[in-house]
């Protein structure tokens, strides 16, 4: 996008401005989450050999995140841990009293962390002795909670394992009363093909047939057969499909539409609810009672609304600071909402929801057609804009650092791009382990083949991880300059991050009225700005509050020279900044300070330092 009318602007501005100081009231501590998928985090065996085992490539145990990862962590600026994958799942790799899993229905040998197999167990993998695995995870929950660090799980709560059965609460197992002559019936966990079904009818067919140890089969479902996590309704998914998953129900027929208001309210009693909410709530109140403070919810607009206003109001009851944070998608066309469906789960009693767009429209920057310009309409209204977890990588995106994505400029690129992304809102900010020290995921690792993503299927270590880890030190002394620099610049910015004006404050953008100041930024023969530069006020907008302008060159190569950045005088205003000059002074990455008058700023601007490639500033304004 190159231009965007002032008036539409200003009045984007202050309905902005207007909606986020809603019922405001005592803000809490901004939530800084840290991602950490427990299988690579303390794993320090360097093998790394494709398709591995978990005696050729190791595992990382809850034993690993000792107190000196916590303390780095805290000291870091987070304030909470999302241990990722530490459900069970299912795996090729046996147990005693546990055998391995058909490998049909796995995907790599360590499996998938979003394919459970007991909602009331944690994978043995991670335990030093497997028989106390669950012991093990409660000393770290206590670990977490002395450092001052909430543990967040992940709850997956559209579909489990094929081979799903609790040893731990057998009585709540999915599937064991159901009636699987029918597709649908409200107290049915599962919804069951019928012979009409595409696909060619019975056994189910499954898509692995060619790899090593599988024949297609799964003796299980050889005579009925269960609908994927995705929705397929197939005798036969493709390697495409979530085919290691079978979809639960909460009581709603989806292939009769998106209509889910025939479910409970969130007032009914657990008797009169469909079966599977009460299992699901069980599996909430059980990690509460282990000391969990909150969840990842996967996929969580694919499970009805009704839903989560039952659940998400138990859970609180239970424990009130309960947190819920939602991966969703308003895109997906499985959402049950004709609505905004991230508005609904907010609206459901959801903390946070995913912001996927703002993060795709970043990187489409890079690689193309997007320009920086473009964020101003894809920036939400309303309550979403300040509840929003925003990040720059997760476990199902890409890494910054790979070579063949993000315009292949290395770890660089993950400081505008994070320092953008992080400084927008009020809402949660989350680094994925190894983020920190530009962990590039080159090459294969195994299932996934090599697809710019660090494995979730798989027994595998991270080289630039490891690193910092150090034999468990946590100390980074293996780390090369640019990484320890990198891994200092997140920990300045994440701390920034809970100042006022970004805790508190709320946001204007600045770029929309400098598309035609030529000063900002153009790259070549450009005849309007904002392709590469982009620029944005958060303030406490009261006086004598804290401001910041946010200022990020996007472009990998070009130092940006001689940038002013006019604001607008009714901006000024709102800050309510009324000193005849403004000190404008960077706190993330440079010593710079600078100086403008007011009464210039909207025409002339503040000048700035070059900024070279992939660059921040935070300049905080007295």
């Amino acid at each position: 996008m190159k231009a965007m009318h002032p008036r539409m602007i200003l009045l984007w501005f202050l309905a902005m401005a207007a909606v986020s100081c809603e019922g405001r009231g005592e803000d809490p501590e901004r939530v800084r989450i840290y991602q950490l998928m427990v299988r690579h985090f303390g794993n320090v065996n360097e093998t790394r050999t494709p398709n591995g085992t978990l005696e050729q490539n190791g595992c990382g145990k809850f034993a690993d995140i000792n107190d000196a990862a916590l303390v780095s962590l805290k000291e870091m600026g987070f304030t909470h841990l999302w241990l990722t994958g530490v459900l069970e799942q299912a795996s090729a790799t046996a147990y005693p009293g546990r055998p391995a899993d058909d490998p049909d229905i796995l995907k790599g040998k360590a499996g998938s962390p979003y394919a459970i197999k007991d909602y009331f167990d944690v994978s043995p993998d991670y335990a030093v002795d497997p028989g106390k695995r669950l012991a093990e995870f409660r000393s770290l929950v206590r670990r977490c909670e002395r450092h001052g660090l909430r543990v967040l799980i992940d709850l997956v709560p559209n579909h489990v394992a094929r081979s799903y059965d609790s040893d731990i609460l057998p009585g709540l197992s999915f599937g064991r009363d159901d009636d699987r002559g029918r597709f649908f019936t409200r107290d049915n966990n599962f919804y069951y093909l019928n012979g009409t079904d595409p696909g060619g009818g019975a056994p189910l067919k499954l898509p692995a047939a060619d790899q090593p140890g599988c024949d297609g089969l799964f003796e299980p479902e050889s005579d009925f057969g269960r609908v994927t996590g995705n929705n397929v309704r197939s005798w036969a998914p493709s390697i495409h499909d979530w085919y290691e998953t079978v979809k639960l129900n909460y009581g709603h027929d989806y292939s009769n539409g998106r209509d889910t208001s025939h479910l409970p309210g969130p007032d009914a009693s657990a008797k009169d609810v469909p079966d599977t909410w009460r299992k699901m709530d069980a599996v909430i109140d059980y990690w509460q009672q282990l000391g969990v403070d909150g969840f990842r919810v996967d996929m969580a607009h694919m499970v009805p609304l009704e839903f989560w206003r039952w659940a998400v109001q138990r859970a609180r009851d239970r424990k009130p600071d309960a947190y819920f944070m939602a991966e969703a998608y308003d895109n997906d066309p499985s959402k049950l909402t004709d609505g905004n469906v991230l508005d609904e789960l907010l609206a459901a009693g959801f903390d946070a929801v995913y912001d996927d767009p703002t993060y795709d429209l970043l990187m489409q920057v890079h690689e193309g057609p997007k320009w920086a310009n473009d964020l101003a309409a894809v920036a939400p209204e309303g309550k979403r804009f300040h509840a929003s977890v925003r990040y720059a990588e997760n476990h199902d995106e890409v890494r910054l650092a790979n070579p063949q994505r993000w315009g292949g400029l290395g770890m660089k690129v993950g400081k505008p791009v994070s320092a953008i992304l992080f400084g927008m809102g009020r809402g949660p900010l989350m680094v994925y382990n190894g983020q920190e020290v530009g962990e590039p995921a080159a090459g294969a690792e195994g299932f996934s083949g090599d697809d710019a993503r660090t494995t979730i299927f798989d027994y595998w270590s991270l080289p630039e991880l490891t690193k910092w880890t150090n034999e468990h030190r946590y100390d980074g002394a293996r780390l090369f300059p640019d990484q320890r620099d990198l891994r200092d610049w997140y920990s300045r910015l994440i701390h920034l991050c809970a100042e006022p004006a970004f805790a508190r404050g709320d946001f204007a953008p600045v770029s929309p009225a400098n598309g035609d100041n030529p000063d900002f930024g153009r790259v070549g023969d450009e005849t309007h700005s904002g392709h590469y530069l982009y620029a944005f006020l958060r303030s406490e907008a009261r006086a004598g509050g804290q401001s910041f302008l946010v200022v990020a060159n996007l472009h990998g190569s070009a130092t940006l020279k001689g940038v002013k950045v006019r604001i607008p005088a009714d901006q000024i205003a709102w800050m309510q900044k009324s000193g005849a000059m403004l000190t404008f002074t960077d706190r993330l990455a440079t010593t710079w300070s600078g100086t403008a008058g007011t009464a210039f700023l909207p025409t002339q601007g503040v000048a700035l330092p070059d900024l070279p490639p992939c660059s921040a500033l935070y300049l905080e304004i007295e």
